[in-house]
């Protein structure tokens, strides 16, 4: 039984993250946008519109920007808890874990996520009505430019150095910081979410550079979370992404 209570788990776990993916795709189609998040003539209409016709609704656009967020946090995120979660279940076998002390991590992991998704889409809207990003989220080269050159300066950080050294060894931190039961895995989800926002943050934000629905961001996003991840190759990716993210823009400066 507890084998057959692990697989279903696992099987809703990977098709949360497939339906949220269906659900973004299906959300670029109906929106008239390509893979890249490249509008069609219905898409560069709605591009085109002006925010101020929307002025009068901030809060509903508020909300239906929080549903695209939440939905993009299940599919970019869930795949980079997969490491977390595997580790917990070594802790099942070799000391006191439970599958609702499981449950608890992956709950905390994404309440956090969620709640990164209300700051970004509060963001979103701050910058609809300010005149600085369009109907698709998609912001002017200077400021994709500094927020380019920001986020990879962060990658350089003692932050990021730090909230990284956590998302990519959750043994040390279950071993640190170990807590029994539903109730204690909710506890470090909850820490590790936090830890993994402070780590993952830039690379959400810079939905803004290509359009907030571009599935190639978002998929070459996940990717590089994921791979920061990875035991054997994590730390040797952070800095030559930044290298990159600061040389793509300084390089849009000159176009």
């Amino acid at each position: 039984m507890p084998h057959v209570i692990r697989s279903t788990l696992w099987v809703l776990f990977f098709g949360t993250i497939l339906f949220a993916w269906w659900t973004l795709y299906s959300r670029a189609v109906n929106m008239d946008l390509d893979l890249l998040g490249r509008p069609g003539a219905m898409g560069q209409a709605m591009a085109d519109m002006d925010p101020r016709m929307f002025a009068d609704v901030p809060m509903a656009r508020f909300w239906s920007l929080f549903g695209m967020w939440a939905v993009m946090m299940a599919a970019m995120m869930l795949p980079t808890m997969v490491p977390t979660l595997t580790t917990y279940e070594h802790l099942m076998e070799s000391a006191d874990g439970t599958r609702a002390g499981w449950m608890g991590v992956l709950l905390g992991y994404f309440i956090v996520w969620v709640a990164f998704a209300g700051l970004i889409a509060g963001v979103q809207v701050s910058l609809l009505f300010g005149g600085v990003i369009n109907m698709l989220g998609v912001a002017p080269l200077w400021f994709s430019a500094v927020l380019l050159i920001v986020v990879g300066v962060y990658q350089f950080s003692h932050a990021k150095e730090v909230c990284h050294g956590v998302c990519h060894a959750p043994m040390t931190y279950f071993l640190g910081h170990w807590r029994t039961g539903f109730g204690g895995g909710l506890h470090m989800g909850l820490r590790l979410g936090a830890y993994c926002v402070g780590c993952c943050w830039g690379y959400m934000a810079l939905g803004f550079v290509g359009g907030v629905m571009s599935l190639a961001w978002m998929g070459l996003a996940t990717l590089l979370m994921i791979f920061e991840k990875l035991p054997d190759i994590g730390h040797h990716v952070i800095k030559p992404t930044g290298v990159v993210l600061i040389a793509a823009g300084f390089g849009l400066f000159f176009i």
